[in-house]
């Protein structure tokens, strides 16, 4: 397969009936928020995990050995595993609209599929406990079902990656966004991140392999041990329009998480939480004999990869804006 035709630029909205929506709290203590990816009906999900510390939520029903292929939405939270419970709000919100697995032959009773991960960000508002909680996933579902077909997607300090904060506090992280057009298939490939990582991102400055450490009150970096701020996380949902199946579905996961490699450094570590979601919304054919189906995969999941990259560095850049100073990194850190 040729290489994409068409530099990443977009967003995940970019993929048909793909949308997203946020929900944050800032000020009085808050620094954290939700963001919510809605799929249209019907989409494959698959999942890979790689970081040592992660912060999940329902990541084994997408095995592909499960029963269930498909989801009904993912959800990236802050607020580590306390934030988890913003996964109940969106399971709450698709319920509403009667969204999700049937359980029996009456009308509404349905279980919705949401897998979630959560990013590391207590207490950088300066509120241990403040948190996501049921109605801030609820709240980021609904911005997500309000969202218009192909709108552009807000990025930088907004929803899960309100607190976000990487290499030690020398960058302000948040969410990105990008996308890649394989015009040879047809096929569109989105990537959305939240950059709360241990590492650096390459290319904008950082030393290699140097997670630095917080920032003192004269804003040169604190060299420290980061026994707090080390539990962190870079997540992503990478999305497609191709059809795949619940395996394929899964390994475009899997390949994705070379874009964290090629992004930031170092990646995958012990206080990381990395994790990358995939979606396939089935709305394109791949060729259906093995060697061009082959190729063809490939070219999705290479594309997968460029737009995690791509959507990383596109974190870092919005965020950029926005002061370390704005991030409170406690004593513990």
């Amino acid at each position: 397969m040729d290489e994409p035709a068409q530099a990443p630029s977009g967003s995940v909205g970019d993929v048909p009936g793909v949308r997203v929506g946020h929900a944050q709290r800032v000020g009085e203590g808050w620094l954290t928020g939700v963001t919510v990816v809605l799929p249209p009906p019907g989409t494959v999900g698959g999942v890979d995990v790689r970081g040592g510390g992660p912060g999940t939520h329902e990541t084994d029903a997408l095995d592909p050995r499960t029963l269930v292929p498909t989801v009904d939405a993912v959800v990236l939270t802050g607020g580590s595993a306390f934030g988890l419970v913003a996964a109940h709000g969106a399971q709450r919100w698709l319920a509403e609209q009667g969204r999700g697995f049937p359980v029996s032959d009456v009308p509404g009773e349905v279980v919705p599929i949401v897998p979630a991960a959560a990013v590391f960000d207590l207490g950088r508002g300066g509120v241990f406990g403040h948190h996501p909680d049921v109605a801030m996933g609820w709240a980021a579902a609904a911005a997500a079902g309000a969202a218009e077909p192909g709108a552009d997607v807000t990025r930088g300090t907004v929803g899960a990656g309100t607190g976000a904060a990487l290499a030690g506090g020398r960058w302000k992280g948040g969410v990105g966004t990008a996308s890649v057009r394989l015009d040879e298939l047809g096929v569109v490939v989105g990537a959305l991140v939240v950059v709360n990582a241990a590492g650096a991102p390459l290319g904008l400055g950082a030393p290699a392999s140097a997670p630095g450490g917080p920032l003192g009150p004269d804003g040169a970096p604190r060299v420290t041990a980061l026994p707090g701020e080390a539990l962190n996380t870079t997540l992503a949902v990478v999305a497609t329009d191709a059809a795949l199946d619940p395996a394929e579905t899964s390994r475009t996961a899997t390949a994705a998480h070379d874009g964290f490699a090629r992004a930031l450094d170092p990646v995958h570590t012990l206080a990381d939480g990395d994790t990358v979601f995939s979606l396939a919304t089935g709305a394109v054919a791949l060729p259906a004999e093995r060697p061009a189906r082959v190729a063809a995969l490939v070219a999705v999941q290479a594309a997968a990869a460029t737009a995690v990259r791509a959507a990383v560095e596109d974190a870092v850049r919005s965020a950029s804006g926005v002061r370390t100073s704005a991030v409170h990194l406690p004593s513990w850190c």
